[in-house]
């Protein structure tokens, strides 16, 4: 077995308080798959770099895959180089790939669980991992239960009360298909895990924008007295993609972007943009101040289902300058499907702060570009002292927070054009992080991987905020399955279906073009 690699020269971070994991051994499940390759063996290797891994920690590969060690580290290489957001390291690189194990095997064979339990016993010896175990769940959903329940066979699922030993379960999404299902997976769960060692992850609370929601809205005296009904119109949070379903087609086929989008990813960040103060910034308070807000969104109901919401599937269109073919004809999506790939809808929130204001949420594939971003448009002023010529083009204040692709975010206000007249004109305040920080943001699931190694469940979801998210939702997709879709009702390369317009329309509003 490898032996632990001395410690390199301590990285100057400044006056940042950098908290370091305890040493660790993390297990992936389904090690040679995509999201492996392209996501958490660079935010791992990255980790690393900048010495926030605990020298002891050991990182194990669980797959079907026939490889040794060395052919594990070799395509672990490759994910790093393709997708790292920096040259790889040779030095670095050297060291971790130590770390590096792999143990083939299939997901439901208990002999694997016993051999991993070996190896995970020689790992804490050898590199003195000392018990602690981060299990992550990079597989297909059907395969969640059936891990866990091994892993507590083989003993693997025990920690101490007192913090001394833990055994910690990430999981992808998605949490469940619906409502019952997604029950009687945290059941199954909840006979191996208590909830306090279940990580649900949402790679979305890992974006820094996202993070500086709470940052803008806490830290900021200017922004949290206007951050109600009294001063803001409504609410828009898009989540758009130029791209289609790509090699996905058979599993998208099967979700949809109900599922896939809204249940989790914008419901997340809903609750954060709209959630009360916590008393403090840690776990506990954070996500109850969140569940608040899920609770008093109405699920849908058989009015609001043809009100208030819309779906849309693409046919063929132009996507910057090229044809793409329409979405029942991508590969592994049924011919008939019904499936659909674009959804928008208002929602209310019913309490003290929110009452009144519509919050507008939509996501869709092959639109006209990719961005993710919440917008807040505040009520027009009550009274404008300039002259009707002077304000003819006025639009009310907006905050922009963009999420993707380029993180950061701009205020719009009325500002006077030079000149001896009174002429206003709409201008823009604008942050972004890249030149604001002259650093670049780390990756989301970097920012995820190490708070699930501290312990820190802040910025993962708590199992009563996925089972809102799902009642809210689940009578929309239990109506939607039952009733075909006028599909395909928007081309590629616009901005979906017309209903979606007028969704938003009959109230007087529109959605903003990207």
């Amino acid at each position: 077995m490898s032996t632990i690699a001395p410690p390199e020269p301590a990285i100057d971070l400044g006056s940042r308080l950098v908290r370091t994991p305890q040493p660790v051994a993390i297990v992936i499940f389904g090690a040679t798959g995509d999201l492996t390759h392209r996501k958490l063996m660079p935010g791992l290797y990255s980790l690393a770099a900048q010495q926030l891994l605990p020298p002891e920690a050991a990182i194990v590969g669980v797959a079907r895959s026939e490889l040794d060690d060395e052919g594990f580290r070799e395509r672990m290489r490759e994910g790093v180089r393709r997708h790292g957001h920096a040259p790889v390291d040779e030095d670095v690189w050297a060291g971790f790939a130590r770390r590096l194990h792999y143990l083939p095997g299939g997901f439901d064979d208990s002999g694997v669980y016993e051999r991993l339990r070996a190896l995970l016993a020689d790992l804490d010896a050898d590199r003195g991992t000392r018990g602690n175990r981060l299990f992550y769940l990079a597989t297909a959903p059907e395969f969640f239960p059936v891990i866990a329940e091994r892993l507590g066979g083989a003993g693997l699922a025990e920690e101490t009360d007192g913090g001394e030993r833990f055994a910690r379960l990430v999981i992808e999404k998605p949490f469940g298909e619906d409502l019952r299902s997604a029950r009687a997976l945290n059941t199954r769960l909840g006979q191996v895990f208590r909830e306090r060692q279940v990580y649900r992850i949402d790679h979305y609370l890992g974006k820094e924008t996202v993070q500086n929601l709470l940052v803008l809205r806490f830290g900021n005296a200017i922004f949290e007295p206007v951050w109600n009904r009294r001063y803001v119109d409504h609410v828009q949070i898009t989540v758009a993609e130029d791209l289609g379903v790509g090699t996905r087609g058979g599993y998208y086929d099967q979700s949809g972007a109900l599922r896939d989008i809204v249940q989790n990813h914008m419901l997340q960040v809903l609750s954060i943009v709209a959630m009360e103060p916590p008393a403090r910034f840690e776990s506990r308070e954070v996500r109850d101040e969140k569940v608040k807000v899920l609770r008093a969104i109405p699920c849908f109901d058989d009015g609001s289902v043809a009100g208030d919401a819309v779906r849309g599937q693409y046919g063929a269109g132009w996507i910057a300058g090229e044809p793409v073919p329409g979405y029942r004809d991508e590969p592994g999506v049924d011919p008939a499907s019904n499936t659909e790939t674009f959804v928008a809808m208002r929602l209310a929130i019913d309490n003290w702060r929110w009452s009144g204001t519509p919050f507008y949420l939509r996501t869709g594939k092959r639109l006209p570009r990719r961005a993710t971003e919440v917008a807040i448009q505040f009520k027009p002023a009550p009274h404008l002292p300039f002259t009707s010529t002077a304000v003819e083009a006025v639009q009310p204040n907006l905050l922009t927070l963009r999420i993707q692709p380029d993180e950061g975010a701009s205020l719009r206000f009325l500002a006077k054009v030079p000149g001896p007249q009174i002429d206003l004109r709409v201008v823009s305040m604008d942050f972004a992080y890249g030149s604001s920080f002259l650093r670049p943001s780390p990756e989301a699931y970097e920012r995820l991987l190490l708070d699930a190694l501290l312990g820190d469940s802040t910025l993962f979801a708590r199992w009563d905020e996925v089972e809102r998210a799902w009642e809210i939702i689940d009578p929309l997709i239990a109506a939607w399955a039952t009733t075909p879709g006028p599909f395909p009702n928007y081309e590629a390369g616009t901005w979906g279906p017309a209903a979606a317009e007028e969704l938003i329309a009959r109230e007087g509003r529109e959605w903003r073009r990207l």
